[in-house]
Parts: C-alpha cells; structure tokens; sequence
C-alpha cells in the first residue's frame, strides 16, 4: 500500500539536489530518499562494508534497496526538469511595473542571467517577492509531479 507524502518533503527534496546525487520517493513509505552515484555504484558492486562509517552503510543500504526494488521508487524532478530561468522571466512578466518589468528581464539576457537577475532584485528590494513566487513555481511542479504519478500528497 502506497502511503501519501508531505508535499514539504518532495519540495525539499527537490531544492535540496545536487551533481551526482539522485532524490526518489519509495511510495510504498512515502519517504523521500536521497543516494550519491557513487553509493549506488557501490551497492552495485557487491562488496563489503567493514570499512565504511555507520552513516555510509545507512546510505549504501539505501542504495541497495533502490537497486533490488526500484519498483517502490519514483526519481523526483531534477534541476533539468525544472526551468528556473522561466520562472524568473515568468516573475518578471508578473510586475506590474513597466520600468522594473523591463530592468528585469534585461538583466536576464544572455551570459550571466542568474547572478545579474539575483543582484537586480536585492537591489529593487524585491528579493523576498521572487523567492515567494519561486517557491509557489516549485510547489505547482511538485504537484504536477505527484498527479502525473498518482502520488497522494498531504
């Protein structure tokens, strides 16, 4: 039986990702997980763990379950999955300001995009704004995530 997972939890788990690390939800606990490829090459491997840290062997048992039952698991979205150059020229369409509009979505063109984009909005005073808009873009895709996989959320 599939169990529902905080909506907190998916949203974390995909702000939470980095280069080399996958984020899945098991939906039988409802539980997200987070696993290195390098502890999923080792879960592979077959090999034991005597001169691993408690920690690393929580992990590597982790990856093992992935790999034996990765029926139970769904990957989460991933920073390719997830346009955040859209959502910052979505938020830019969303002021109602011609001139700040126009300010931002320069600062989003070409090289450089994001750090002009984030020094833009600390220096408007609108930093607060964009991290509010950003965080109901990560909800809505996380939502669709769930609906796209018959995930029930809380």
């Amino acid at each position: 039986m599939e169990k529902a997972v905080k909506l907190e939890d998916i949203l974390e788990g995909m702000e939470m990702q980095f280069d080399e690390t996958n984020t899945y939800l098991n939906v039988k606990e409802g539980v997200v997980v987070q696993v290195s490829d390098q502890d999923l090459r080792r879960a592979e491997e077959d090999e034991p763990f005597d001169d691993l840290y408690d920690w690393q062997i929580e992990d590597i048992k982790t990856a093992i379950d992935i790999l034996e039952n990765f029926e139970d698991y769904i990957r989460l979205p991933t920073k390719f999955d997830i346009n955040e150059y859209e959502m910052m020229e979505d938020f830019c369409y969303s002021l109602s300001n011609d001139k700040d509009r126009n300010r931002l979505l320069n600062a989003i063109s070409g090289r450089g995009a994001f750090r002009r984009f984030k020094d833009e909005i600390i220096y408007m005073g609108i930093r607060d704004e964009w991290f509010e808009f950003r965080d109901k873009c990560y909800e809505k895709v996380a939502i669709e995530w769930c609906q796209d996989h018959g995930i029930e959320y809380i």
